[in-house]
């Protein structure tokens, strides 16, 4: 795929530019570059970009070359000067001006002030001879003293006697500092620098003194020398920066060039898996090998497709934010991209071990979300087929079980269905307000292919409900993750995830697990009969089964396994009187055989009234602290009456 940005394309040229630049090449070799690229076809804009870039390493050329002649005059004038040649650190450079002042001169001081563009005035830059610490720290503001008026006019001045001589504005700070150092005869001259004084060289007495034309005229080729000092030192910094610059922008450049490399590889890459058919794991492990780092693809309802799911804490929130901005974004240490289909949420990508991300590999990864998106259209459009025409077989056997069980059976395998281990029933109706069932059960239709995606599972309309077979094995969870370990808890599950995805209340009841068309449709009558009565005791919305409903689950399921509910209801007591020898069973029927009376059931059982109390408390101890609430305790009278019939 060709990149449309013009500096992509005129990449080699722009490295030709720099290695010209770095091997400094003759100027009629920079043209030669932009000539090269019109014999090959360039495009417009990568002309314009190639041309550009050209006129900017001319004039980093000329700078260059202009440094390098400057260096080269400054070079020849320091060997003339010697020992002021001896060393390019300013420092030296200025203390051995300075210094040589001071000798040539005779002085008994001698120092340098240089101006402060931020505080608006002068500074003491280096001095020699200077026992006062006061004057070396003064601070001259424009016009004051005498540096500052030859600051200010850019002519050398000098005085005999400082301290009578009215040509200067005196103030009380700079006069102190003179005082202090106890300096008589000074003179300054100023460091020009095409006609700008940037910067003021003084030689001083502590006696009174007339300085000759001769001594300011040595003193102004120091002060030349010192401006020139001054100002190789500005060029070389000026030249380090400009290389620096340029090693910046060739590093940038390349680093952008192996980034557009990588990206345009990592687009081969995935466009091969798609073509190959491969899977979202395989697609999220491509790009954690191209991103160096950690990737997760997850649902919509944040189980891991592939990878780990990592903390959900405002995850939310993340993946809302690229759905808004259409791209990923920053989540803590991790990335977060939305896997969209239109404006339909399919999934997440998170990104983790790259919490720097540049443009390029952020693109990489957003790209990766677009694949991840076909893929998992492609999945589950295959799926919905598949279960359509899983979903007749589960509705004709729904329909005429004893037809042809043989033939059922025989469908199914061919469906990859074995009617022959135990499967799950699960029964779901919407509990929506009514007017809205035939609307509502279409949508839940699609929001039980959505819950089965991934999974051995098949779904189909039948009646006014909505049917799902599950193995056994893997009764619920998306992408054929294990799933609870009853039929309770699948029904449950159930129930809360379809309302998620179908947008409104659903009530699911699971038949008991069965195999075999006959006992598949005897399961599925089952599972109704266990939504009616959801529906009936105010808990649409709720997933139960049978033996979850207490006694009306003996009334409803087929089995009417009596012993199951004897054991679920009264289990606790009975195995404590096995083990115990006690008889707190006994003396439950007793009780209630009694109305609730303490007094009659002692005497029912022939014992104290506080044994009565105390196997009570024992029986609130094991059945919990609701046994004697009304419904539970229907229940439990219940299930002593069929214990009592099935021992008679």
């Amino acid at each position: 795929m060709n990149d449309p940005r013009p500096e992509t394309g005129a990449a080699p040229a722009l490295r030709r530019l720099l290695d010209l630049l770095a091997s400094g090449a003759a100027t009629e070799d920079f043209a030669e570059v932009l000539a090269d690229a019109r014999r090959r076809g360039a495009p417009a804009a990568v002309l314009s970009a190639i041309d550009d870039a050209t006129w900017q390493a001319l004039r980093v050329h000329r700078t260059l070359r202009q440094h390098r002649r400057r260096e080269a005059e400054l070079t020849a004038l320091f060997d003339t000067a010697g020992d002021l040649a001896a060393s390019r650190d300013l420092d030296t450079v200025l203390q051995a001006i300075v210094r040589r002042a001071r000798l040539l001169l005779g002085t008994d001081t001698a120092y340098l002030t240089l101006p402060d563009e931020a505080a608006g005035d002068t500074y003491m830059r280096v001095t020699d001879g200077s026992v006062s610490v006061l004057f070396q720290t003064l601070r001259l503001s424009l016009g004051d003293g005498l540096g500052g008026l030859v600051a200010q006019t850019a002519r050398p001045y000098a005085t005999p006697d400082y301290r009578t001589d009215e040509r200067f504005h005196h103030t009380g700070t700079i006069d102190a500092g003179v005082l202090d150092e106890g300096l008589v005869a000074i003179i300054g001259v100023p460091l020009l620098l095409g006609g700008r004084v940037i910067g003021v060289l003084f030689a001083a007495d502590r006696a009174p003194r007339a300085f000759s034309p001769d001594e300011v005229a040595l003193l102004c080729s120091l002060a030349a020398h010192a401006a020139i000092a001054l100002d190789t030192a500005k060029s070389l910094a000026d030249t380090r920066a400009a290389l620096a610059g340029l090693n910046s922008a060739n590093e940038l450049i390349r680093a952008h060039a192996a980034a557009v490399q990588r990206a345009e590889q990592g687009h081969d890459r995935l466009t091969d898996l798609v073509l190959r058919g491969a899977e979202v794991p395989d697609v999220a492990a491509e790009v954690a090998a191209l991103l160096g780092g950690e990737v997760a693809v997850l649902d919509t309802e944040g189980d891991p497709l592939a990878g780990r799911a990592g903390p959900a804490e405002g995850l939310a929130g993340a993946v809302a934010a690229s759905r808004a901005e259409g791209r990923s974004v920053r989540h803590g240490e991790d990335w977060v991209c939305a896997v969209l289909a239109g404006q339909e949420p399919l999934g997440t990508l998170v990104l983790r071990g790259r919490p720097g991300l540049e443009d390029a590999d952020r693109r990489l990864f957003e790209r990766a979300a677009v694949v991840t998106a076909l893929l998992l259209l492609l999945r589950r459009s295959v799926a919905e087929t598949e279960n359509r025409v899983r979903g007749e077989l589960l509705a004709d056997l729904l329909t005429a079980p004893d037809r042809d069980p043989a033939g059922l059976t025989a469908r199914g395998r061919q469906l990859g269905v074995d009617l022959g281990r135990p499967h799950l029933v699960l029964v779901a109706e919407p509990a929506g307000a009514p007017g809205t069932a035939a609307t509502d059960r279409g949508r839940l239709a699609g929001a039980a292919g959505r819950y089965l995606f991934g999974s051995r599972g098949i779904s189909a309309e039948h009646g006014e409900a909505v049917v799902l077979l599950l193995p056994e094995d893997a009764p619920a969870g998306p992408a054929g993750a294990a799933g609870p370990a009853s039929a309770q808890q699948a029904a449950e599950l159930a129930a809360e995830r379809l309302a998620r995805l179908a947008g409104f209340p659903v009530t699911v009841g699971a038949g008991r697990p069965a195999a075999g068309p006959v006992a598949l449709a005897s399961s599925y009558a089952e599972g109704l009969r266990c939504v009616r009565a959801l529906r009936v005791l105010g808990r649409a919305g709720d997933g139960a089964s049978a033996r979850d409903l207490g006694f009306l689950g003996v009334l409803l399921g087929d089995g009417h396994d009596v012993d199951g509910f004897v054991g679920a209801t009264l289990g606790p007591l009975l195995e404590y009187d096995a083990r115990r020898g006690t008889e707190l069973v006994r003396t439950l029927r007793a009780y209630f055989d009694c109305g609730g009376s303490l007094t009659r059931a002692k005497d029912e059982l022939h014992v104290h009234v506080n044994t009565v109390v105390q196997r009570l408390d024992r029986v609130e101890a094991l059945l919990g602290p609701d046994w004697n609430r009304p419904e539970r305790a229907l229940e439990l009278q219940l299930a002593l009456r069929l214990q009592l019939l099935a021992g008679a």
